[in-house]
């Protein structure tokens, strides 16, 4: 503030109430019809604020973005961070429209920020840019990109900062998933719609060729190389979740002490090890071979750490503030947690779209988020009580004549696929841990199998009895 001060700038002064509410602040002072923002920690381009207006007068855009790139002379430790994963980058649907800019290079028309109601204040250190960029897409347009208004943007120079600020990131994701549960998966893994671009972003083994566009006959205009989206198997060493998928495999191989052929898992956790050593490894080389960085240096095996140690930083972000795989997602009164039947008769009927949008509308305002059937699926949507379990609704309608209908709703569990498999092989491998005389692995491996029988019961009764409130509140039981 003392610094600010000695500039021709209007300085205002706050109690601390975090850095959304600080946002808000500026914005609502402010008087121009563009609201720009940068970090305390950044520098900008001195054109940077002509690049954003030109992306504003050339296309429609209600919010505008660029990228932000580490400056030189900050010292080894900030260019090694510079090279590591989980830093402030863009995600991009295309070259002009971004899904996500981050927050210490981005802008708003004053319109959009009034009409989403500015920044919300649960977010007091991260995650505030990936909100309000959602929100303002959701309810107001496209967000756009301009690769030339540029910030300079100093890393953090010490690897007790950098570890800090990915267990904040960790908190912000777990903030997010409250509020967009529809963003996440079932283990809490954040499915970006575009592409995350920047330096230092972990990439999965090269198991497939990159593809080069070319046109046919060479007719493309500029030849790009093209990578395919990654499947399941690529993405998994990726997540944070990673790591306990790697502590339930060593605990099993621990395991083995008391039944020799659980010692297999040490083989699995093993290679589980490599696959990410390998990652780390290839991750670094790709950040760091353009910046002159020689794999027998220092400062590669330290971006080596960083690629080890930042899922893990996160993840105990993600555990402490409660995104964790067996985090329930919504209470609800429970009831048998088997399939159901509930047929509902109403004097005035609806057409049966509308009499889906009012479950669906009801459910959200009990704060429960259900997901539409696709266009192949035979149910109508699904919500999702814990990461281990779904219950699925589908309609069907009799029509009476008069306007009157006989709703008829089918209510129906159904397990995650993963946890139907571990369940299952948890069982079995406790049976013959008992019939092998080992009742340590016996006993451990039933109690896993018990456990996740539990989970997947609750969550089932639980989501049964939301979805039971909900549809007979459409009428009377006939």
């Amino acid at each position: 503030a003392a610094i600010a001060a000695e500039y021709p700038f209007r300085l205002i002064g706050t109690e601390n109430q975090g850095l959304s509410a600080a946002r808000n602040e500026g914005w609502r002072a402010a008087t121009a019809e563009i609201i720009a923002y940068i970090d305390d920690d950044a520098y900008p381009d001195p054109d940077w604020l002509s690049f954003l207006a030109a992306i504003y007068r050339d296309g429609d855009f209600h919010g505008v973005g660029g990228p932000n790139l580490a400056p030189d002379g900050d010292g080894w430790k900030a260019e090694c961070v510079y090279c590591a994963p989980g830093g402030p980058v863009q995600v991009l649907l295309s070259d002009a429209v971004a899904e996500h800019i981050p927050g210490c290079n981005m802008s708003f028309r004053r319109s959009a920020l009034e009409a989403v109601g500015g920044f919300d204040p649960c977010f007091r250190t991260a995650g505030d840019d990936v909100d309000i960029c959602w929100r303002v897409q959701r309810e107001v347009g496209e967000v756009g990109f301009s690769a030339a208004a540029l910030v300079w943007h100093h890393r953090r120079n010490s690897l007790k900062t950098y570890w800090r600020q990915q267990c904040g990131y960790g908190h912000a994701e777990a903030l997010l998933e409250r509020k967009w549960p529809e963003k996440y998966n079932s283990v809490g893994h954040l499915d970006w719609g575009g592409r995350i671009y920047g330096s230092g972003i972990s990439l999965p083994l090269p198991w497939r060729r990159q593809r080069l566009y070319q046109g046919v006959w060479g007719s493309a205009a500029f030849q790009s190389v093209y990578q395919p989206a990654y499947g399941l198997l690529q993405s998994l060493p990726l997540m944070p979740e990673w790591y306990l998928l790697l502590v339930v495999a060593a605990g099993l191989a621990l395991l083995g002490f008391s039944w020799p052929p659980l010692a297999w898992f040490g083989a699995l956790a093993t290679g589980m090890l490599g696959v990410t050593l390998g990652q780390s490894v290839y991750g670094a080389w790709r950040s760091t071979h353009y910046r002159g960085i020689g794999i027998a240096s220092l400062k590669f095996w330290t971006v080596v750490w960083l690629h080890l140690l930042q899922p893990l930083a996160r993840l105990k972000g993600r555990l402490v503030n409660g995104l964790h795989p067996w985090r329930r997602h919504r209470l609800s009164l429970p009831r048998w947690p088997f399939a159901k039947r509930v047929s509902i008769w109403r004097e005035s009927g609806e057409d049966p779209v509308t009499t889906l949008e009012q479950v669906q509308q009801s459910l959200a305002g009990e704060g429960w988020f259900a997901r539409r059937g696709g266009d192949f699926d035979d149910w109508d949507f699904e919500i999702q009580p814990n990461h281990m379990v779904g219950v699925r609704s589908r309609l069907a309608v009799e029509e009476h004549g008069g306007g009157r209908q006989l709703l008829r709703f089918a209510l129906e569990p159904r397990p995650a696929s993963m946890a139907a498999v571990s369940i299952v092989s948890a069982s079995a491998l406790a049976l013959a841990a008992g019939l092998a005389g080992a009742p340590i692995a016996a006993t451990a491996l039933a109690g896993a199998a018990v456990l996740g029988l539990f989970v997947v019961a609750s969550g089932s009764a639980h989501g049964i009895g939301a979805l039971r409130r909900v549809v007979e509140r459409l009428g009377s039981a006939p």
